[in-house]
């Protein structure tokens, strides 16, 4: 039998949480795990008990929450045996999706009975990670926004893009990398390791989580005009097809901007310098997805 941690993120998302416990035991088989169910007190608290739990030996810590409860756990599961798992219950919930892991809570603890392990990639920029995409530009400005919003959920998201989309100038940026060097003036750009930013939209089509390289999507300044074809490429997986879209692919990069500023990592908004180092670690991380064979 294996030792398997849940842990809670009680704030993150729409959901209500407390029938997470009682879900786990009704599903989880009591033959393969043995489950503990934590539940978070502050922000850095699941980097805290995931670390401690891989180095009690776990075989796996799954995370109960949205890209921010996910991306909290995975720092404390990089560079050890311990696999990282997802039950989704975020607002988003970008990396689980890329993952095929169902966004409903019950599928996503019953697919854990028939997982198996992969080691995937995950992004450095500076001195954080990111597991799904980090981005500057009017991706960031979103970040911040519904960060700072008192309710969460796809409604929320959708008001906070429109209500900056038609103030937001476009920033110029300077890329320089292996076989890159490109200065242009962007919308946003997304440093994308996986291909969602979550809802089931896809800014990065063509991304995987184990090819040891980011996919660069830059959205370039274009017409008002523009945003209803953008936004529908979006949510029908080809943006990369878009005129306004080009994306290249690299292992590192460097990024400098016009102003230190917010950009955001998985989701939550981070104060930065005008200069980003933007790389990929190859396997650095152990998953639970659903088992293929």
């Amino acid at each position: 039998m294996k030792n398997i941690a849940f842990i809670v993120n009680p704030i993150s998302g729409t959901k209500a949480k407390n029938r997470v416990t009682k879900l786990i035991r009704d599903l989880l088989d009591p033959q393969l795990f043995s489950p503990t169910v934590v539940v978070t007190e502050y922000a850095g608290h699941a980097t805290q008990l995931a670390q401690q739990f891989a180095l009690e030996g776990y075989y796996a810590v799954i995370a109960v929450g949205g890209d921010g409860t996910v991306n909290e756990v995975a720092n404390g599961l990089v560079g050890t045996n311990t696999a990282l798992g997802i039950v989704p219950n975020g607002s988003g919930n970008g990396f689980a999706r890329h993952l095929d892991i169902s966004t409903r809570m019950n599928r996503a603890i019953e697919m854990l009975n028939s997982s198996e392990v992969i080691s995937v990639d995950y992004g450095m920029v500076n001195d954080k990670k990111f597991f799904s995409t980090c981005g500057v530009g009017f991706d960031a400005l979103v970040a911040v926004q519904f960060n700072e919003g008192k309710s969460r959920g796809l409604k929320t998201y959708v008001q906070n893009t429109l209500q900056s989309l038609f103030n937001y100038k476009p920033k110029t940026y300077h890329i320089l990398g292996e076989d890159i060097d490109v200065t242009t003036e962007a919308f946003l750009i997304t440093f994308a390791n996986a291909g969602q930013w979550g809802y089931d939209a896809y800014i990065a089509p063509k991304a995987s989580v184990q090819d040891g390289l980011m996919d660069i999507a830059i959205v370039n300044k274009f017409p008002l005009s523009a945003a209803p074809k953008l936004a529908l490429n979006l949510f029908t997986h080809n943006i990369d097809e878009n005129f306004y879209m080009n994306t290249v692919r690299s292992k590192a990069i460097t990024l400098v901007r016009e102003n230190a500023g917010a950009i955001h990592i998985d989701g939550d908004p981070f104060e930065m310098p005008t200069e980003l180092n933007i790389k990929i670690v190859e396997d650095g991380l152990k998953v639970l997805v659903k088992k293929r064979f």
